[in-house]
């Protein structure tokens, strides 16, 4: 079936209801209360409504870090699979890719929808017969315009996240794109919220802006300690990619967690209706929101330009 066709039967599908009951598991690579992961799940839960009944399994990979933890949570997590026998596999972020889902289900008659994965697939060797997914893409390149229009000439900034393998891929990916506008960035990995303060106090006296990653995996992070560190200690600009970061950046441009639950529960119900998970081509998401936090703006006298504060979501 060639690609027209199949997207054109794809969203056809979606339409027409299902003369059956079905099972669906949702994989989490983390925990509940994790908010990326949460807004995931709130878009596959407006989607699939009474289509399926939803089962959910938390690998707790952002807490727990340890690759042989993980692995044995994959295991579980299969077992569960091999027990309930779902129709569709929907599996949330790398860590459910790298340890169930390219170990346990490839090319296995279980269909997969996979979403959360960030920028490339590569390292997993997608797609599969039968997997599909969406592959989240953060707005740096419109962030990186940000930087260069907001701060003179700059040329060194620094990467403040915890040490987690998202992250470290995020980092590389920001490596690569500033590099071409001549900048250079570095990364401070932290552990604990004691790390980051400090981690963050420091970028502010060395670097020419601050990029903020995920609080994932930050495990005794503490939001009002956050925040009295970034409106006391903020000289240089601030940005983030992440929605719930925003209270401790200057400008974010982040990604719609829900798109990515949506797309996946859309999909899902797709292949409930007979579409086969490789008539579905992997897509990359194409909606972000902007936020300004002006409260850190006054106090660091960085000046942003008026038409971005214009048309962002002012952080209270």
């Amino acid at each position: 079936m060639d690609f027209l066709r199949a997207t054109t039967l794809f969203f056809g599908l979606l339409s027409t209801g299902s003369a059956f009951s079905a099972q669906c598991l949702y994989v989490s690579s983390y925990h509940t209360g994790y908010e990326w992961n949460d807004g995931i799940e709130r878009g596959i839960e407006s989607i699939i409504d009474n289509r399926c009944e939803l089962d959910k399994f938390y690998l707790d990979s952002k807490r727990n870090k340890d690759p042989d933890f993980i692995k044995s949570m994959a295991q579980k997590a299969m077992q569960h699979i091999e027990q309930t026998k779902p129709d569709v596999v929907i599996a949330c972020d790398d860590n459910a890719s790298k340890y169930l889902v390219v170990p346990y289900l490839k090319d296995s008659q279980t269909p997969v929808v996979f979403c959360g994965i960030n920028w490339t697939v590569k390292s997993y060797g997608y797609p599969f017969s039968n997997v599909t997914g969406i592959v989240e893409i953060s707005p740096i390149k419109q962030l990186i315009e940000q930087v260069t229009n907001t701060v003179d000439n700059p040329k060194h900034g620094i990467y403040l996240a915890p040490d987690v393998i998202s992250q470290r891929k995020e980092l590389e990916l920001n490596k690569g794109l500033y590099a071409k506008q001549g900048i250079q960035v570095r990364p401070h990995f932290v552990q604990n919220m004691t790390e980051w303060v400090q981690a963050y106090k420091q970028a502010n006296n060395e670097a020419d802006f601050i990029i903020i990653g995920n609080n994932g995996g930050i495990n005794d992070w503490d939001a009002n300690l956050a925040r009295e560190t970034t409106n006391q200690f903020s000289r240089v600009f601030t940005v983030t990619n992440y929605e719930w970061m925003a209270p401790f950046a200057m400008l974010a441009m982040t990604k719609i967690a829900e798109e990515q639950g949506e797309w996946s529960a859309q999909s899902a119900m797709a292949i409930l209706d007979g579409l086969a998970a490789s008539q579905i081509p992997i897509v990359v998401n194409r909606r972000w929101n902007i936020y300004v936090n002006q409260q850190i703006l006054q106090k660091s006298g960085v000046q942003l330009a008026p038409h971005i504060i214009n048309k962002a979501v002012k952080v209270k």
